[in-house]
Parts: structure tokens; C-alpha cells; sequence
């Protein structure tokens, strides 16, 4: 059987359930900091700003590897255009630029 007597006096009984109450005091307050709804909003918000960052980071890392990719086979290993692609990417450009004008100037008129 467990013993139950307690050696400690009345005082020391009263400073121990003082600090216990104190303690409690502080949890209660951090846990009414954690539910507020500004808290809950503020951290839905950094996640959702942390997702896009890591979003556009990922994206920026695609984009630079296609525009490589695309660099490379525009240029020989000298630096060189190599004018059997840079030609026709350039009349292609050209053509899409033309349409864009064109349409544009029907609209307006």
C-alpha cells in the first residue's frame, strides 16, 4: 500500500499549490494565444506563403533549365548561332508577332 503521509507544512503545502496554480496560468494563456483565431489565421497565412515560395522556387528552377535547354541548341560549343535553327525559330517568331498586329488592328477598326 502506498504511503499517504505528507512531511510538508501547511506553508510549504500552500507555496506548492500557489506554484502549480501559476504554472496552469501560463498554459491556459499559451493555449488561449494558440486558439485565437489571429493565430490561426497568421499561421495559415506563413503556410500559405511558404507553399507558394517553394511553388515559384520550383517553377524559376524549370524555367531556367528549359531556357538552357533551349540556349544549347541555339548555339554551337563555341558560342556560335547555328543559323539552321536560329533562322526558322526567328521567322516563327516574326509570323506570330504579324498575327498579334493583325488581330489587333481588326479589333480596333
Amino acid at each position: 500500500m502506498a504511503d499517504t503521509s505528507d512531511t510538508r507544512t501547511p506553508a510549504q503545502i500552500e507555496a506548492d499549490i500557489k506554484r502549480r496554480r501559476e504554472v496552469l496560468a501560463e498554459t491556459l494563456d499559451e493555449i488561449g494565444v494558440r486558439v485565437h483565431p489571429k493565430t490561426i489565421v497568421g499561421d495559415a497565412k506563413a503556410k500559405v506563403v511558404s507553399n507558394i515560395d517553394h511553388t515559384v522556387g520550383r517553377a524559376y528552377v524549370q524555367l531556367n533549365r528549359v531556357v538552357s535547354e533551349v540556349r544549347a541548341s541555339l548555339v554551337d560549343d563555341e558560342g556560335a548561332p547555328r543559323l539552321e535553327r536560329v533562322v526558322p525559330v526567328a521567322l516563327l517568331a516574326a509570323g506570330v508577332v504579324g498575327l498579334l498586329v493583325l488581330g489587333t488592328r481588326r479589333r480596333k477598326g
